[in-house]
């Protein structure tokens, strides 16, 4: 099996939208500006020295930080390398720290990720696990949508059919409006190939704890 490539993930970008300026320096200034308004809607002084660079800020932040999975350029480089050991059994990286915004509220979801797959001709440096995480993780997002995106990556990068995610987050849309219940926990997964088998899911589900 020829070694395989980087594939497109049909992710929209909001640099694809004309009205959308594209530099990173005047899209900032744009979010800057609008954030603004919402400040002074908000009844907030944008002339208090705490808050006069508020929007500079989460401008910055949104752009630089929370949201870079946003754009493709960002998206991780996967280095293979031949499974010269003929290792067939499950690799597993668990507890990865997922840091994600809600789609809805835009407010955190924090949580672990556990992400195993079965190496067939190629393995890949397990620090790439933790990068496809957090790359999927710094958009706008439900739970369900990131743990299906990591899975289709890892599939399609690592040239195997057998991978399996889950994720464990707490809400922040759940924790700190509506309901307000601060002790629950959303739990995902996405079993693929080998994983749907009983005795493997069960084995990797031990593994990690759950």
């Amino acid at each position: 099996m020829a070694k395989p490539t980087n594939l497109t993930n049909g992710h929209t970008c909001c640099e694809h939208h004309s009205e959308v300026p594209a530099s990173l320096e005047a899209r900032e200034a744009q979010i800057a500006y609008h954030f603004s308004e919402i400040m002074k809607v908000l009844g907030l002084d944008l002339n208090d020295p705490s808050l006069r660079d508020t929007p500079k800020r989460v401008a910055k932040m949104y752009l630089r930080e929370l949201f870079i999975g946003l754009n493709p350029e960002n998206e991780p480089q996967i280095r293979l390398f031949p499974n010269t050991l003929r290792y067939h059994q499950m690799v597993i990286e668990k507890e990865i720290r997922v840091r994600s915004v809600c789609e809805h509220h835009f407010v955190p979801i924090i949580g672990v990720a556990h992400v195993a797959y079965i190496p067939r001709e190629w393995i890949v440096g397990l620090s790439k696990l933790n990068r496809i995480v957090d790359y999927f993780s710094r958009r706008p997002q439900v739970q369900e949508r990131l743990t299906e995106q990591i899975a289709d990556f890892l599939q399609q990068n690592l040239a195997t059919p057998d991978v399996a995610v889950v994720i464990d987050a707490k809400h922040y849309c759940v924790s700190m409006r509506g309901i307000q219940d601060e002790a629950s926990r959303t739990l995902t997964y996405s079993f693929r190939g080998a994983f749907e088998q009983k005795d493997i899911q069960d084995t990797f589900l031990r593994m990690v704890g759950l």
